[in-house]
């Protein structure tokens, strides 16, 4: 049986994407964010995931104004990286697992969720970065992928109850896949950043880390909170964590922080990250 033995977040900023592509890890200025990574880049060494279910939104590569699906999951055999207007990052074509895929796109729609279902499709930054942040610059990745994009770009996005409970639907599908995977979900984007208007650059610590401490403690609460309040108080992108919120809502009631990570900034973004573990009662032992 597979299962979901892990929980990961992680923001996706495409500024730090350049930097690992250009050797400049070890820049005084990026220094730092990298090494907040240290611990899940050893724990992706030892726990060796067969298949990472990976949470992000497209930034207009794979969709534009035309067609904006709420969710989508890519059931193909690979993802080429996306050319966002620079080329191509450099990094290996991510291979995704079309029968894990497929059996979560139907085990979705018939527990009445509407999954778009995407047979090819270009993976930008969103997906990209936090490969690079887990598994730095292999020449394959060491994991296949089931991308499940979001949209969180064009308004209305789903609420966070509405994707928490997307999360409890893909871990009863990954539940009932009959080979044996050791699957692991990650929530990617935020944290709290403005890209535009007057509030360019805002970032809002405070909401920031109490948005990580419910993560674990209150996670029934961050279910219920409104779209206004990621607006007012984590800036216009903020509402990239309610991607979160998916990942959170496939680990189980309760979980066990394993790992946090918080810094500012990297570009003009908050970055945050943190690892969880489904608790021992309700999980199964790899």
């Amino acid at each position: 049986m597979a299962r979901i033995t892990a929980g990961i977040a992680t923001s996706h900023i495409p500024a730090v994407g350049a930097a690992i592509d250009n050797g400049k890890t070890a820049d005084p200025y990026w220094a730092p964010v990298f090494a907040g990574y240290d611990f899940a880049r050893a724990f992706e060494r030892e726990e060796k995931p067969d298949v990472v279910i990976l949470v992000y939104n497209d930034h207009a590569s794979a969709f534009d104004m035309t067609f904006i699906p709420t969710f989508a999951i890519g059931c193909a055999e690979e993802f080429a990286p996306a050319d966002e207007g620079w080329g191509p990052r450099p990094v290996p074509v991510v291979k995704g697992h079309p029968d894990l895929a497929w059996h979560i796109a139907q085990s979705l729609i018939l527990d009445e969720f509407d999954m778009t279902i995407i047979n090819a499709m270009d993976v930008d930054h969103g997906l990209t970065v936090p490969m690079s942040l887990m598994f730095g610059q292999p020449e394959a990745w060491p994991v296949r992928v089931v991308p499940l994009a979001v949209n969180v770009v064009t308004y209305p996005p789903p609420s966070g109850n509405r994707c928490w409970q997307l999360g409890e639907a893909i871990a009863r599908a990954v539940e009932s896949f009959e080979e044996d995977l050791n699957v692991q979900i990650w929530g990617t984007g935020g944290m709290s950043h403005q890209l535009q208007g007057p509030r360019a650059g805002l970032i809002n610590k405070p909401w920031d880390t109490a948005f990580l401490d419910a993560l674990t403690a209150d996670p029934e609460m961050l279910r219920h909170k409104p779209h206004i309040d990621y607006l007012r108080e984590a800036g216009s992108e903020g509402i990239e964590l309610v991607m979160w919120l998916i990942m959170r809502g496939a680990l189980g009631p309760s979980v066990r922080e394993l790992h946090r990570f918080y810094h500012v900034p990297a570009s003009n973004t908050a970055v945050g990250h943190i690892v969880l573990r489904p608790a021992p009662e309700q999980a199964t032992s790899p």
